[in-house]
C-alpha cells in the first residue's frame, strides 16, 4: 500500500512517517515546498513541489492508495497564501486523488473552524464561525471535501487541537527557551481556564485508524484532542517545574496585555497573532467523544505529558536549531519585542 502525505516536511508529517515505518508501511511518499532534511530521507519518496500546481501534484501522487493532507498555510501567512493553499490547494488534491482512484482521503483540519465559541465542550456538529483568514480557510477546506463525500468518496476529517511533541517549535519554542533559561512566564488572564492540546503521538494513531478501519466508520469528521487537562496555568507550569528553576506562571489581566499585543503586532514587533492573543485567556476544549465510540480513539498523552515530552526533546535538540523566520512550527519563532519583555522576568 502505498501512503502519500502533502506537507510531508512538517512537523506532524514526521512523527506521523516515523509513525508508519513502526507499523510496517514501507512506500511512503510525500510533496512539500520545504526540503525533507530528516534522517529518513532516503526510506520515502520525496517531491520538493507546491500542492497548487496541479501538474506537480499529478506527477508525485500517481500510484497512491491513501492521501494525507497535512500541508497548510499558518496563519502567520498573508491571507492570500492561506486561501490559495488551503483552500485551492485542497481542491487540486481532492480532483487528483479521485482521477487516480485513492481509495481513501484524510483531510487534517483544526478546531479553529468553530472560532472562539460561547460554549465547551465543542461538538462535530457545533457552528463553524472561522477567525480570520485562517479559521475561515479550513471551513472552506472542509466544505471542498464534503463536496467529494457527498460524491461517494472516502473522506476522513480530523478536527485536532494545538499538538506538540519532538519537532514541534513555532510558538512553543518561545515559552521553552524561557523555562529552560531559568524565567518567570508571563500568561494572558488568570490562567484558570482550561485549554486542552493534543500530543503529535496521538493525533497520528488517530490518523492511522482512519488509514485501517472500515469505511463505513471513518467516512466521518471527527475532534481529536487530549483526555486529559488542567488549568492553562497548571500545564504551564508543569514545565517550569522540570526546568528545575522554582520559577512560576506570572498572570496578568487579559484586556491590557491584548491590546498591547495587537499594538505589537501592528508594528510588526510580536510572532503573536490573533488567534493566539484573544484565545489565550478563555476556555477552549471540544469533545472527543465521537473519536472514542468511532475510531476507538484512547490518547496516551496529557496535556502535561505533552508538554513535558516536547521540552524534553527541545533540551537535547536546541543547539542545532536553524534561527528561522517564524512562520511554521519546524523553527523557533523569533520574538522580537518579547526578547526585551524576557529581560523583566
Amino acid at each position: 500500500m502505498k501512503i502519500f502525505i502533502t506537507g510531508i516536511s512538517g512537523f506532524l508529517s514526521i512523527n506521523l512517517v516515523r509513525h508508519l515505518f513502526k507499523k510496517g508501511y514501507q512506500q511512503i511518499a510525500g510533496i512539500d515546498l520545504v526540503d525533507f532534511t530528516y534522517p529518513e530521507r532516503d526510506e520515502i519518496t520525496f517531491f520538493q513541489g507546491d500542492i497548487r500546481d496541479p501538474e506537480a501534484v499529478k506527477r508525485c501522487m500517481e500510484g497512491a492508495d491513501i492521501v494525507i493532507h497535512t500541508a497548510a498555510a499558518l496563519p502567520l501567512y498573508s491571507p492570500e497564501e492561506i486561501y490559495s493553499t488551503d483552500v485551492e490547494g485542497t481542491q487540486i488534491l481532492l480532483d487528483q486523488a479521485f482521477k487516480f482512484g485513492v481509495k481513501r482521503f484524510i483531510h487534517i483540519s483544526s478546531t479553529a473552524v468553530y472560532g472562539v465559541p460561547d460554549h465547551h465542550p465543542l461538538y462535530e456538529n457545533d457552528e463553524m464561525i472561522g477567525v480570520g483568514p485562517y479559521g475561515e480557510a479550513k471551513i472552506a477546506a472542509e466544505q471542498k471535501c464534503l463536496e467529494y463525500r457527498d460524491k461517494g468518496r472516502c473522506i476522513s476529517i480530523l478536527r485536532p487541537k494545538s499538538f506538540v511533541g519532538p519537532e514541534r517549535l513555532g510558538v512553543f519554542a518561545i515559552f521553552y527557551e524561557w523555562a529552560s533559561q531559568g524565567k518567570n512566564f508571563p500568561m494572558i488572564g488568570s490562567g484558570n481556564n482550561k485549554y486542552q492540546l493534543l500530543d503529535v503521538e496521538d493525533l497520528c494513531q488517530a490518523i492511522y485508524s482512519c488509514m485501517t478501519l472500515d469505511e463505513t466508520l471513518v467516512n466521518d469528521t471527527f475532534n481529536i484532542g487530549a483526555a486529559e487537562f488542567t488549568t492553562m496555568k497548571q500545564d504551564y507550569q508543569a514545565v517550569l517545574d522540570a526546568a528545575g528553576f522554582k520559577k512560576r506562571i506570572v498572570p496578568f489581566p487579559a484586556k491590557p496585555v491584548i491590546l498591547i499585543l495587537k499594538m505589537l503586532e501592528a508594528l510588526k514587533l510580536s510572532p503573536l497573532y490573533p488567534w493566539i492573543y484573544e484565545t489565550a485567556a478563555k476556555d477552549s476544549f471540544v469533545s472527543i467523544e465521537k473519536a472514542q465510540k468511532t475510531l476507538g480513539f484512547r490518547p496516551q498523552y496529557s496535556n502535561q505529558d505533552a508538554m513535558l515530552r516536547n521540552y524534553q526533546w527541545y533540551l537535547k535538540n536546541k543547539d542545532g536549531f536553524t534561527k528561522g523566520s517564524g512562520v511554521t512550527h519546524r523553527v523557533p519563532w523569533k520574538q522580537q519585542a518579547l526578547k526585551l519583555v524576557k529581560i523583566f522576568f
